[in-house]
């Protein structure tokens, strides 16, 4: 079975998925990277780790239905059963979506569907989650449909908000869970797939 990780960052959800994969947790390879920018630190974990990876800046493109067109015939040619998005801060076009149906994940930083949606990335959710004066967060893996983080929900991770929590210290919690969760269900989700 054969991964492809999509990142637009430092690549620390990416890591946990290369150390499944390398603990043997996650029985498949992840055969590449799709990065939205050059100089990013997944980048370098990639090359660390002997994974291929391509670059797709949407700047280059007129259309981003067109930039995802490039993409899908790159997986197909590479023969991807599962996409994981790993702080992917592009939205996918509805053809990559439609081709790849319930075989693309996301994680996102909280407990959806509170605090999801476009504008809603990084640091700007736990701000508002600290902002709401919630009790709890967390992270959510869920399938990727043609909505902003409207897909089907596959596990969740939950962290205390406590009162003296700042958006960094909350963003610290909950990427601890991350890294736990993302990896977990990627394992489960090709076990799946195999059957």
């Amino acid at each position: 079975m054969k991964i492809a990780v999509f990142a637009s960052g430092g690549g620390t959800d990416f890591q946990s998925v290369i150390d499944g994969v390398e603990s043997g947790l996650i029985k498949a390879k992840i055969d590449l990277l799709i990065a939205s920018k050059p100089d990013i630190f997944a980048i370098e974990r990639a090359k660390k780790h002997g994974i291929d990876s391509f670059v797709f800046r949407k700047k280059d493109y007129e259309s981003g239905e067109k930039m995802f067109e490039d993409i899908i015939s790159l997986l197909k040619e590479r023969q991807i059963d599962l996409i994981v998005l790993a702080g992917y801060l592009t939205i996918l076009a509805p053809n990559i979506v439609k081709e790849y149906e319930n075989r693309i994940v996301n994680i996102h930083p909280s407990l959806l569907p509170k605090f999801g949606g476009v504008g809603m990335y990084g640091i700007k959710v736990h701000e508002a989650v600290i902002a709401s004066g919630e009790k709890e967060s967390g992270c959510t893996v869920h399938y990727v449909d043609a909505g902003a983080d409207t897909g089907k929900i596959i596990a969740q991770a939950k962290v205390t908000v406590s009162q003296d929590d700042t958006a960094q210290s909350l963003q610290q919690k909950v990427l601890e869970q991350e890294h736990q969760l993302l990896p977990k269900v990627v394992a489960k989700l090709i076990e799946e797939m195999k059957k």
